[in-house]
């Protein structure tokens, strides 16, 4: 039976990735979870220099699910290959760096400076605001996510897979700019845009007021970004979106995805991941399903 999938000329041994900021870069997990048996390790978010991150409390809970406006807190490019980039190498499994800025040439600094590290793929955040354009995300205007994704493109040594943010009108129409900037592939969603009130405080209940919101509530929302993004390009898309089992993992798969992340699910259940990967094992086993692919965008 086959779970091997391919994505931008790498061969992931099973379709089951952790997702950028929910897994640090694999070693607060390492005692629960064996990272020789994931696909890959998406790393959190890493920047040119460090980041400090937005003031507290920045984390709240919601029905169903959580909001973070954690900042992408990071300790930059520098740390992370002294430090995450040879612990990650001691593991059999795809490291994946996500890379975050607030400009074009930020962004390019980091890509540039991995260039020359082992690292098997690089996932562009294109969520974080964009100073040059007051602050708005760059992934939410098509021209910048296709001029972004081409100037990346230039100079990276690795596979580029551009991170997809879900506050936007027409996702189809930006996994199409990301496509024609060259992106090897994309992901999404990112976080949805959200506020949450402390009414007996009367304030907000994260201190930037508003947060991303991720769980199992945005779930069919992010199926049905995936399944659209699937439709409209030929790259391949990796789903996530409140992902907590193998039965949510293969309706991403169904609808489109070549390869699925999980990300909250990690904070209820460390485990999430294996049990995940052993779930689809089964479904495939149960089913006589001999290859992944037969599943893969089965859902027209």
């Amino acid at each position: 039976m086959n779970m091997k999938v391919k994505i931008g000329g790498v061969e992931f041994k099973n379709p089951v990735m952790t997702a950028s900021g929910t897994f640090g870069s694999g070693a607060e997990y390492s005692e629960f979870v064996d990272l020789n048996k994931l696909g890959a390790v998406v790393t959190k978010g890493v920047a040119d220099v460090p980041w400090p991150g937005n003031p507290t409390p920045r984390i709240a809970e919601v029905h169903s699910g959580m909001m973070n406006a954690i900042g992408l807190q990071n300790p930059g490019v520098e740390v992370f290959c002294k430090r995450d980039i040879p612990y990650l190498q001691q593991f059999d499994t795809k490291v994946i760096v996500n890379v975050c800025g607030h400009a074009p040439e930020e962004y390019l600094a980091v890509v540039e400076r991995l260039a020359q590290e082992p690292v098997d793929m690089l996932e562009i955040n294109i969520s974080c605001p964009n100073v040059n354009a007051n602050f708005l995300a760059f992934g939410q205007d098509p021209k910048h996510v296709e001029e972004l994704t081409a100037q990346i493109k230039k100079i990276a040594k690795q596979p580029v897979i551009m991170k997809l943010t879900p506050n936007v009108t027409d996702i189809a129409e930006i996994a199409k700019a990301a496509e024609a900037g060259g992106a090897d592939a994309v992901s999404l969603i990112n976080t949805l845009t959200g506020m949450k009130i402390d009414v007996n405080r009367r304030t907000f209940a994260l201190a930037n007021k508003t947060g991303g919101v991720s769980g199992p509530c945005v779930k069919p929302i992010a199926v049905r970004m995936v399944y659209q993004a699937a439709q409209a390009v030929k790259i391949p898309v990796i789903g996530m979106g409140g992902i907590q089992n193998a039965e949510d993992a293969l309706e991403f798969i169904l609808a489109g995805a070549c390869a699925v992340a999980v990300g909250t699910a990690n904070f209820i259940n460390p485990y999430a991941t294996l049990e995940i990967i052993d779930g689809i094992r089964d479904y495939m086993e149960k089913n006589q399903i001999e290859d992944i692919y037969e599943l893969i965008g089965a859902v027209k």
